[in-house]
């Protein structure tokens, strides 16, 4: 994330300011998050109108500290200057765990000194603490080089390298986000002049498609992709979806749908085959213990993966719920930054775009993405070497060569099979 637009101010000028107050909503790349205040104060002037498009690092709006008054505003920086602030200066520094964050010079005001053990309260960005904890580094020992002080992520690594002696690596969801050393870097743009003509139109790129084209170029250029198919009888799955619904008719519960047998089946393959629920990490292979299920939900900007959590552990029904659920909020771009993030296999389903088949674009750090298709009524031989109407659904997985070899991912696809052709083994 580079920049984000401040959809709504939660507060106004004059209004107190607590730590954890929201001070206002800003849209992302993936979704409306609400900005929570670090630092307590009043705030004094707003410097952002609602609607404008922002830059990570840019000041927003002035707070003051207590004891000083509107009379400081005079002698306050202009909007451009993130570098220095007095009074102190929210920035647009995204509170999401895998946001990018700025790395100003600490200011005359508020000087980065390193706070005493049991001081109190430490000022530090959401990922900050998430990366000290996982390096066991005590944030009251640390040098804050951000807005008044605050402690940011590259503060806590550098710690972490002074203390242990080798580079840590940054937190695996935000490497390929930050261009961290241990991400690839992205291939270069090319550049290929585009003339519009008087009858054309020029469409702004959101954040969000920017995030897109960024993620899918580098996927496919740095990913050694290839891809299996296989064709699954569906009519078991038909019949039994319909006994299931038929039988809950006028209950409250949602209606099952196949792409709800299609999640479960892949999530319940992933945990017999664990060698595809893992990432490629340069020295390594992470293989994980929990199936997080990322399911690809269209919206009007794009395409967004919220996460269904220790997917192979839910049941039929407990899956369908959720799914639904993330899917509704996911359109709303209602979802918090844990609820996209964290997937380890991602299901990709256009079967109700009426598209037999496909291949779908890995999403990285994952080594594995399923594109499933709608199920079709096609001539097929029967076990008498009868020719017979049949349904048939077609799946292809796209598979990271790294870390999955066409063995495995033609293994995990039998079991896939297996679970689709036989649905109520999943009832259990």
């Amino acid at each position: 994330m580079t920049e984000g637009v401040l959809v709504k101010w939660r507060k106004k000028e004059g209004d107190p300011v607590q730590v954890g107050d929201v001070l206002a909503e800003v849209e992302t790349d993936k979704a409306t998050m609400e900005m929570e205040a670090f630092d307590e104060g009043t705030l004094g002037k707003i410097l952002v109108a609602e609607g404008a498009k922002i830059a990570i690092g840019s000041q927003i709006a002035i707070l003051l500290e207590p004891g000083e008054d509107a009379a400081s505003l005079n002698a306050a920086p202009a909007p451009a200057s993130s570098s220095q602030s007095s009074p102190s200066a929210p920035t647009a520094e995204a509170s999401t765990p895998d946001a990018a964050e700025t790395h100003p010079a600490p200011s005359s005001t508020h000087p980065a000194s390193a706070p005493t053990p049991g001081s109190g309260r430490v000022k530090a960005s959401p990922l900050a603490k998430k990366v000290a904890a996982q390096h066991g580094v005590d944030l009251q020992t640390i040098s804050g080089s951000g807005p008044g002080g605050r402690i940011v992520a590259q503060d806590v690594l550098v710690a972490a390298t002074s203390a242990g002696g080798s580079k840590p690596t940054p937190p695996a969801d935000s490497a390929a986000s930050k261009g961290s050393p241990t991400a690839s870097k992205p291939a270069a743009p090319i550049s290929v002049p585009v003339t519009a003509g008087a009858g054309d139109r020029k469409v702004e790129l959101s954040g969000m498609r920017r995030t897109i084209a960024d993620r899918l170029l580098a996927s496919k250029t740095q990913i050694p992709h290839f891809y299996l198919t296989i064709s699954v009888d569906a009519g078991p799955l038909s019949k039994l979806r319909k006994q299931i619904n038929d039988a809950s008719a006028g209950g409250d519960g949602p209606k099952i749908t196949v792409n709800d047998f299609v999640l479960l089946a892949a999530a319940r393959s992933a945990a017999a085959h664990p060698k595809v629920n893992a990432s490629w990490a340069h020295q390594h292979v992470v293989e994980y213990a929990d199936v997080n299920l990322a399911v690809a939900v269209a919206i009007d900007d794009g395409l967004i993966t919220p996460v269904l959590r220790k997917a192979d552990k839910l049941s039929l029904r407990e899956l369908s719920a959720a799914v639904k659920d993330i899917a509704t909020r996911a359109r709303g771009k209602k979802l918090k930054p844990e609820e996209y993030q964290g997937g380890t296999i991602t299901v990709s389903n256009l079967g109700a775009y009426g598209i037999e088949q496909f291949c779908a674009i890995i999403n990285p750090p994952q080594a594995l993405i399923l594109a499933v298709g709608a199920i079709v009524k096609q001539p097929v031989v029967n076990e008498r070497d009868e020719i017979v109407v049949g349904q048939r659904m077609a799946i292809t997985l796209s598979g990271d060569h790294r870390v999955v070899d066409g063995a495995v991912g033609a293994e995990y696809l039998q079991t896939l099979r297996k679970l689709l052709e036989n649905p109520a083994l999943m009832l259990f």
